[in-house]
């Protein structure tokens, strides 16, 4: 089992940029992919980006495709997910999720751990 802390959300103008960051412990953190999903009010959890357990392999859902980077510091334990041009539509909680295996994954079942998540809020 792994244990995930997120932490870098909070209020943004449109226009901007925030970063999350989520920190790791427990399972050795380079034998598995990472994940951000999010999730605004009313609305399913969606998967945003995807990164392979070495770092090489980055996914990103289309609707943050070229705004957004994730991120991988294996000697730190960590994974980022830089965001720029934020939009309203970015609003929702951020969660940091590990991957069953070490190739990056879209749906939230091949995700075997989650954060607590960290809400974003961008204002128009």
């Amino acid at each position: 089992q792994v244990q995930l802390v997120e932490s870098g959300g909070g209020l943004v103008q449109a226009g901007g940029s925030l970063r999350l960051s989520c920190a790791a412990s427990g399972r050795t953190f380079s034998n598995y992919a990472m994940g951000w999903f999010r999730q605004a009010p009313g609305k399913e959890r969606e998967f945003v980006a995807g990164i392979s357990w070495g770092g090489r392999t980055t996914i990103y859902a289309d609707s943050v495709k070229g705004r957004f980077t994730i991120s991988r510091d294996n000697a730190k334990n960590t994974v980022g997910l830089l965001m720029s041009s934020l939009k309203p539509e970015d609003t929702a909680t951020y969660y940091c999720a590990a991957a069953r295996t070490g190739w990056s994954r879209t749906s939230e079942g091949d995700y075997a751990s989650w954060g607590q998540g960290t809400q974003v809020t961008v204002s128009s």
